[in-house]
């Protein structure tokens, strides 16, 4: 009897050694498998000027055009440069989709607290998707990075700076040298190209932005703070503000905009061939 009960106990051990066993090849090989990493040599963080609009007419896929090449978009629609909530809440979740937030994911290739990010907003429904994309994404295949924020920043009250702390990441330059600085640390190599924000137009205030002051400033003044920036930490600039949309009248702004902020069909089109046209300039940059 004890011989039996002997046998019954190595068998039920062997099987859960089999079991566990077979628990995790299966386990340890859906993690490599999405540990695959993708190749991809242009980049593409921002805001919804770049995000919202995902289709064939999208700026990254004008520019796909332009260069004749893959473009990654990883563009998040309502996401500034900036984290916005200075009381600090965990459960402010949009400051992790944050440039500053996703600068830390790409230094640390984690990109674990964006994954448990769930945005109840409209025109969000591609963030989990995309960030399972830019999760694949092998960072040293990547060469020209651009990042264009700076107009959420700009009319959500973000402080430009703070003279105590430059690297202060509730303020946009703060954010912007952080954001720099860590995918610096961690891919070297990457060409990073800053893309200032264009002129906007405020139709539910009736002001352009050069009359909006959310706070912090006009937002030409985040444009030159931005370019300030650039230049101190030696890495390049596209300016869209300046001499780019033409503003001499509020009609204007249906020329390349849907409603004075997000660019229309055409304007995405001038806006992916201003980058397409400042790589060809700027090839050995």
């Amino acid at each position: 009897m004890k011989k039996r009960a002997l046998t019954v106990k190595i068998s039920y051990g062997a099987l859960a050694l089999i079991l566990f066993a077979a628990l995790f090849y299966f386990t340890y090989s859906a993690r490599e498998n999405r540990q695959e990493k993708e190749t991809v040599r242009v980049v593409v963080l921002g805001d919804s000027i770049m995000g919202i609009v995902r289709d064939e007419t999208s700026v990254t896929r004008k520019l796909e055009e332009y260069l004749g090449e893959p473009v990654f978009n990883g563009a998040l629609g309502g996401t500034c440069m900036s984290r916005m909530d200075e009381e600090k809440r965990i459960g402010y979740t949009k400051d992790a989709l944050s440039m500053t937030g996703l600068s830390k994911a790409i230094e640390a290739g984690d990109f674990g607290v964006q994954q448990t990010v769930r945005i109840r907003e409209s025109a969000t429904e591609y963030f989990a998707d995309t960030i399972d994309e830019m999760e694949r994404i092998d960072f040293e295949s990547v060469e020209i990075l651009f990042i264009g924020h700076g107009l959420n920043d700009y009319h959500g009250g973000a402080r430009l700076y703070n003279d105590e702390d430059p690297y202060d990441e509730y303020t946009f330059t703060g954010a912007l040298r952080s954001s720099v600085t860590n995918i610096q640390k961690a891919y070297p190599h990457i060409r990073i190209i800053l893309v200032t924000p264009t002129y906007s137009w405020y139709t539910v205030q009736g002001l352009t932005c050069e009359e909006l002051d959310a706070g912090y400033g006009i937002l030409e003044d985040f444009v030159e703070a931005e370019k300030q920036v650039a230049a101190e930490l030696g890495v390049e600039i596209i300016d869209l503000y300046h001499d780019f949309y033409p503003h001499r009248s509020w009609e204007d702004m249906e020329l390349y905009t849907t409603d004075g902020l997000h660019p229309n069909e055409a304007g995405r089109e001038m806006i992916a061939k201003k980058l397409a046209e400042y790589l060809k300039a700027n090839s050995s940059a």
